[in-house]
């Protein structure tokens, strides 16, 4: 899990319930706020499984062929086949169940869309915000004189930070999957090695994917993820032992790496 932490949670922030989580956002006024919750809406309708009259749950009843889904949705497929093969089938849109289900990309595209908002409003205003939504967060610009921080927590004692993330123009995003709040929520393709993967990248797209790719595979999907160091990553295994890529180690503050 992550958390805001340090200046950044003395920001006014306001809240708003979507896609079965809490988003919230730091340094946006109401009417931005406001066209930052639709984006979210739009998504939530057209990908949500939940909504028996979005385009997704039309696919999985066969009422609707993906092949006369809208643009958007076979774009959105599309994207997502594509992370699959980066990350060799660790990542993937398809459920055990043979469903089609793209909320692993869904959320994060939100998440980028919403960042385009905030980003035409810093053009006339404040060139700082911070949006963060069930694990996620993407920044830009500073808090005050300090950088936007995030906190990661323990995934065996939830009170327990282990690490801060301080956001900068190069590291944007920060994506956290594990199983302490939702429990076994992720497709695994191998028996469990990771109880939680935090991912620090310049996008949160690419933040939010990797970190369910890795929590669904083992040590090598890890290794392969973090190859050429584009991204950070600090994942903790099932069994006690901690992971961090060089970057990683130094938002370490309480666990060996």
């Amino acid at each position: 899990m992550s958390r805001v932490d340090g200046p950044a949670a003395e920001t006014a922030v306001r809240t708003f319930e979507t896609m079965g989580t809490v988003v919230s956002l730091r340094g946006a006024d109401a009417p931005t706020a406001l066209a930052v919750r639709d984006v979210f809406v739009a998504y939530d309708r057209r990908y949500s499984l939940y909504d028996p009259d979005s385009d997704l749950s039309r696919i999985a009843a066969g009422t609707l062929r993906l092949a006369d889904a809208p643009q958007e949705v076979r774009d959105t497929y599309a994207l997502a086949l594509e992370w699959r093969e980066r990350t060799h089938g660790a990542f993937t849109p398809h459920r055990p169940d043979r469903v089609l289900d793209l909320s692993g990309v869904v959320k994060a595209l939100a998440i980028r869309d919403a960042g385009a908002v905030l980003d035409r409003a810093c053009r006339a205003g404040s060139a700082a915000w911070m949006l963060a939504a069930g694990g996620d967060v993407l920044a830009r610009g500073t808090c005050g004189d300090d950088p936007w921080q995030v906190g990661i927590v323990d995934p065996l004692d939830r009170e327990r930070v282990v690490g801060v993330v301080p956001l900068g123009d190069d590291r944007r995003a920060v994506a956290t999957s594990g199983t302490a709040e939702r429990g076994e929520h992720v497709w695994r393709r191998a028996d469990p090695v990771f109880r939680q993967v935090t991912v620090v990248a310049p996008d949160v797209v690419t933040a939010d994917v990797l970190a369910t790719a890795v929590l669904a595979g083992d040590e090598q999907d890890l290794a392969a993820v973090t190859a050429d160091g584009s991204v950070d990553v600090l994942a903790f295994g099932v069994d006690g032992c901690v992971w961090a890529t060089p970057g990683a180690s130094a938002y370490v503050t309480g666990a060996e790496a």
